[in-house]
This record gives structure tokens, sequence and C-alpha cells, in this order.
């Protein structure tokens, strides 16, 4: 019989009962406090397993050095499933000078500390070690963007994959509704977890003896573990490969040795069709915080009220690793659907009128499409970005946000997740007007990242020009609404590429367009992104060309440089110019980047 959704999904004995639970079907672990919102991924996975028929309880935060908060569930029918959470948990825990950061805003209170390192091996090692024929099931960000040999920036050093390191039996990659409920089935008719082996969106392990003794089709084999963790080029040449390999239609399977196991990724998960998305987020989420927390959360209050419309990005940015997570492919919910999640929220008691954000990784990619995905899927030796077949139409999220600007109760919708300006250039469209007219809280958030040709291209950005263009359009349109807004542009340090000079270019540039630089990223490789592979091998996978990488002492002259303005970043700031010759930037001069008196 079908459970019917609860108002939380349960963290404790008593909380089961209550609804009739003796044995939970499934148990997920995370590394996060429990937030019932569909933008975290521990609620969204726990939704979508109970709305399938299957009992889910959650374990939040477990104290990882002790066995009693493991057990506080009991044991399983069918898997455990174990996430770190929503942020991988070394980018949680560090900052990119590696310094250990003092808070989490997903735990209570803000308190850090309340997850392990590399949590999805410590969560596993520990259930495993406790409930030994039970199986485990990676998922979340941590494990799929960990799923083959990569280079781990905290330890600098190549790491397994998380497969060949943790004991567990099977890893979702990706988002990953579809995979855990065709698990979750699988193993409720009496499959062996061990016996699964073609479910796409997962990755697998199997013995090297047995994966020698079987035929093999449809894979791709890349160079393995003990290639790439000495040779670079085999490393840069590896990731290539498994970058081919991330379309749903057109990918392969593929398999990489490593000196214990064998792991096979199965082709990623088909996209969820509209009607699927719909009903997923249209699920009973209470977007609060389960009530066993005394403290509020502060991962919360930025996204209470926003609204994910679609999935999936089309950028192929170098330093982002939503190609193998997301996909490429777009996924857009219908504008019925969104209407009624929005007008959900405006019934509820602390709603202000406000709706945050209405987006996704891009939010002005909403409901684009290229007429050879669904067929073809995308192509492997061009972007989406530069293709004229996509149609970069913004007529549908308009009529999204017209839509949503008609239900009573709501003042202000507002796109917050920052949109791909390169791609507003392209509509003829009244886009740009209607978003400075109704759509931006005062700062609009564009990434821009960089001004140098050479670096942009590396990051698979557009160019200075097309900013430019992009900014004198957004003022005119200002001027003509009768608005003072502005644009909050990202811009990025240290990433592969960038040299000394490319910075203090950039920083001219900051200084003479009096650009506001509060939002800086100082670049970090995190795991399956082009960026961190350039950053490790020196070789731009794409080209095999060699790259200028920044590390130690000159990455951090890059950050300081850009935040010139800084008064603590002065040291760096005048070594930085004294090392490219540029000493006339510093004095008293109004051009000068560091001040003199």
């Amino acid at each position: 019989m079908k459970l019917p959704q609860p108002q939380f999904l349960p963290m404790s004995i008593r909380e089961a009962r209550k609804l009739g639970i003796e044995e939970f079907d499934i148990i997920l672990i995370t590394g996060d406090a429990y937030i019932d919102h569909p933008s975290f991924g521990t609620a969204l996975i726990g939704r979508v397993l109970w709305d399938a028929g299957f009992s889910v309880g959650i374990i939040s935060q477990p104290d990882w050095k002790v066995e009693g908060d493991f057990k506080k569930l009991g044991k399983p029918r069918l898997f455990f499933g174990v996430s770190s959470g929503n942020v991988d948990p070394m980018v949680n825990h560090y900052t990119a000078n590696l310094k250990i950061r003092r808070d989490d805003v997903y735990s209570p209170g803000g308190i850090a500390g309340l997850r392990p390192n590399r949590a999805d091996i410590v969560y596993s090692d520990k259930l495993h070690s406790i409930f030994p024929q039970t199986p485990i099931v990676l998922g979340g960000i941590e494990a799929s963007l960990r799923r083959f040999a990569h280079y781990d920036y905290w330890s600098d050093s190549v790491r397994q994959s998380i497969l060949a390191d943790a004991p567990s039996d099977m890893l979702v990659f990706g988002m990953g509704e579809r995979q855990v409920v065709h698990i979750a089935l699988r193993l409720s008719k009496g499959e062996d977890i061990k016996e699964i082996k073609d479910i796409a969106g997962t990755s697998i392990k199997m013995e090297i003896s047995k994966w020698r003794s079987i035929e093999h089709e449809n894979f791709i084999e890349i160079p393995g573990f003990s290639e790439v963790s000495r040779d670079k080029e085999h490393y840069a040449r590896a990731f290539y490969q498994h970058y081919q390999q991330q379309d749903p239609i057109c990918g392969m399977s593929v398999v990489q040795m490593h000196p214990k196991t064998v792991i096979i990724q199965n082709k990623p998960a088909m996209p969820l069709y509209s009607e699927e998305l719909d009903r997923i987020y249209e699920l009973p989420f209470t977007r609060m915080q389960h009530p066993s927390y005394n403290k509020p959360i502060p991962a919360l209050a930025p996204v209470k009220f926003s609204v994910v419309s679609h999935r999936g990005c089309f950028s192929s940015c170098s330093f982002c690793a939503l190609t193998h997570h997301q996909g490429r492919i777009i996924q857009s919910r219908s504008i019925g659907s969104i209407v009624r999640e929005v007008e959900r929220m405006v019934k509820m008691h602390d709603f202000k009128g406000i709706v945050q954000d209405v987006g996704g990784p891009t939010a002005n990619m909403y409901s684009m499409r290229c007429k050879r995905w669904e067929n073809d899927g995308v192509c492997s030796d061009k972007r989406c970005m530069d293709c004229a077949s996509v149609d970069a139409n913004h007529k549908d999220q308009v009529e999204l946000l017209q839509s949503l600007m008609k239900i009573r109760g709501v003042k202000k919708v507002f796109i917050g997740s920052g949109i791909r300006y390169d791609l507003v250039l392209k509509d003829t469209s009244d886009y740009l007007s209607q978003l400075c007219e109704h759509h931006v809280s005062g700062h609009l958030k564009v990434a821009p990242e960089h001004i140098v040709k050479h670096v942009t291209d590396l990051m698979h950005k557009p160019g200075k020009e097309v900013f430019e263009d992009f900014r004198k359009r957004f003022d005119t349109q200002n001027r003509k609404a009768g608005k003072k807004q502005y644009i909050l542009p990202y811009f990025m340090s240290g990433h592969p590429g960038c040299t000394v000079e490319d910075m203090v270019e950039l920083a001219e540039y900051i200084r003479d367009n009096n650009l506001y630089t509060e939002q800086v990223q100082d670049f970090t490789p995190t795991p399956m992104t082009a960026s961190t592979c350039m950053y490790y091998t020196g070789i731009d996978p794409f080209t095999m060309k060699k790259v200028h990488v920044a590390k130690g002492r000159e990455k951090r002259i890059q950050r300081a440089i850009l935040q010139y303005r800084d008064e603590k970043n002065k040291g760096f700031v005048v070594e930085g110019l004294r090392m490219t010759g540029r000493e006339d930037l510093v004095g008293s001069e109004r051009k000068c980047l560091v001040k003199m008196r």
C-alpha cells in the first residue's frame, strides 16, 4: 500500500511509528541538516522515493566517530543511500588557500565541523562495519564528481575513483531521481545489487578477473589509475575521453582500470521530461527545516522562496562540472507547474510577496532547446553556445515571469541565480527591457570572469567586447525605465592560463570602469572540471597544448590584485606590480592601484 506523503520525512523511530512504519525500505544518510525544500538533494530524493511507494528515513549529520547515530533507524529493507550534502565537503571545509572555514551554512546555527572530510567514504566505512550485508549506494555531488580517478587539490595528488575507496556497491551520478527509483524497484523484486549493472546514470565496480572473463561491447576504456597518476598527458587524455561520453543519447559506457577493481560508468541517465519534473517539484515540500532543530539553518533563507524552473546548462564553462552532472540538455518545467508552486508559497505565513529567484544553473536558459537534442544528443565537436541551431529565444521565460507576476499576493519576482548575458545579446525580443523593468533587485549577477582573451578562451567564456556590449544595453534599458540598477560582475583569479600580467590588466579594467568587485572567486580545483585538469597537468585537454598555471605565492598575488582596493592586500599587490614592471601603478596618481602617501 502506498504511504501518504508525511509533513516531514521521519528522522526518528518515534516519527516512523506515528506513520505506521516498523522497518524503513531505504535510509538516507546526509552530511547536511535536513531541510524539506526541493533545493536540497536529500529532501528531493527522499520525497521521490516516497512518492514511488517506498518508506524513507533520514539520518542527518551523524557523529561518524561512534556507531549510535548510524543505528538509530535500524537496518533498511533495501539499501542505505549516502550523500555528503549539497556542497562538496572539502569545498565546504576549506578556502581556496586551504584554510579551514569557520562556519557551515548547511548546519544548525552555521556551526562548522558536523561532517567529516570525504564524508561519503567515512559514512560508507561506518555503515559497512555495522551492516556488512546491506547495500550502500553513493550519490550527490561528492560521489558524482569523483566517479573516475581524479586530481585532489586538498592532498595535491591523484586519488582513485571514490567507488574504489569506499565499501559501497553502486554510485548514482548526475541528478538521481530516476536511478534511485530503478534501484529500489529492482532490489524490492529480489535482485542482488551486485548483479544490477545496467542502470543508466550509475557507476559500478567489478573484479578485474571477472571483467577480463566477459565480452565487452559499446564501451570506451580510458587510461587507468596507474597511468593517470604517473603521467599528466595520460590524465589529460583520460579527462577528454570521458568528457566526450557525458551525453545520455550518444554517450558510451566508460571503463577505467584501478589496481584492485574496474570502474564502469554506464551512459548518463536520460533527461527528465517536463511532466516528470513537474511531478517532482510539486511534491508537498514544507520549505522548512525539520522541527527537531532548535537553531536556524542559514542555507535555507536565501532559497526558501525560490523556484527551480529547469535543469541543465549548455555553457560548458571549463571551471564548472555541470556537463558531468546535470548535462547540457535543458530540461524545463511547465509554466503551469511553476505557477502552482508559487501559489502554494503565497499561502505560507512568512511569505512577504517576494519570489527570490526563478531559475536554474543559468536562469535565462529556461525552455531553450536544440532540434538535435531529442534524437542525436548534444554535439561532441562543437559548443552549443556557439551554434545557431540552439533556439536562444527568451519568449517562454518572459511568459513565465509575467504569469508569476499575476498571482495574487506576489509583489516581485526576481532572477537571482545569474544569467548568461551573451544569450541576451542573441535575442531580438524585449527580454532585457522586461528584466530591467521587473526582475532585477537592484543588482544583476553576471559572470564575465575575466577580460583577457586567451584566459576567457580557456574558460569557454565570451570576451570583453561581449561584456561591454551587454553593459551598455543594460544601462540604456535602465535609463529608459528610470531605474538605478547595477551589474554585479563575478571575476576569477588564478584560473589556468592566467598570469600576473593578465590580472593587472583586469584590475585596470575594473578601475577604469568603476566596477564593484566584492564577488571575487579564487579558482579552486574541484574534481571533474576541465580547469582542474589544466591546473594539475598544465595541459588544455581539448587541444593538448600547454597552459600557464599559477600556484602558491603567485596564486595569492593574483587574488590580491583582483581585490586591490582592500588595504590588507597592499603588500601582495605591490609585489605583483613589481614582478610585472608596473611600478607606475604604485603612487599617488589617480590611476594607481596602490595609493602611497
